[in-house]
């Protein structure tokens, strides 16, 4: 059941990015039928408000979050490669919001082989931004350019990332008190 879990997850993860561009590219404005019509069987009425956002897919509810991140023992190049494409990207965004979220990102490689011979990978968010996305191929999108984002090789590189990744857990942590340790 577990490995079913991690699959779809994976799967998810890969599709992600591509659904959200073709959804934000393919959009088509509907215009209502004139005065007095119907739309045609099967079709809905128009609407003039957008659909609420949904918020993030990978959001932390806490000041710190942490991901359990298992690696295909012959891809961790590849990961490391995301990683970084993911903190320089934040990094030379235009966007202040997410140049702010570059300094939170920090991943850690485990020493200890991970479960089924997978390389276990630590990923730090600190701090956790509310209301933020930290989903991979989310965070990447958004800093992409449009001409990045419709270049075939950006769907390449999605699918190369997710063949990485055996498989995540997330944490939502939040410090301890008493000052101690």
């Amino acid at each position: 059941m577990r490995s079913l879990v991690t699959s779809t997850f994976a799967l998810a993860l890969a599709l992600a990015p591509a659904a959200a561009f073709a959804q934000a590219t393919t959009t088509t404005t509907q215009q209502p039928p004139p005065a007095g019509q119907q739309p045609p069987a099967g079709q809905p009425p128009a609407t003039t408000t957008p659909p609420a956002s949904a918020g993030p897919k990978l959001g932390f509810k806490t000041p710190v979050g942490m991901l359990f991140v298992q690696v295909k023992p012959d891809q961790t190049a590849v990961f490391e490669e995301m990683m970084n494409k993911i903190k320089s990207g934040l990094a030379a965004s235009p966007d202040a919001t997410l140049k702010a979220q570059a300094a939170s990102w920090k991943y850690y490689r485990a020493s200890e082989p991970g479960a089924g011979g997978n390389v276990m990978y630590l990923v730090f968010i600190d701090p956790a931004a509310p209301n933020t996305e930290y989903q991979f191929f989310e965070v990447i999108q958004k800093t992409l350019t449009d001409e990045e984002k419709r270049n075939p090789a950006t769907a390449e590189m999605y699918k190369k990332y997710n063949a990485a990744i055996a498989g995540m857990n997330m944490m939502n942590l939040t410090p301890g008190g008493g000052g101690g340790l």
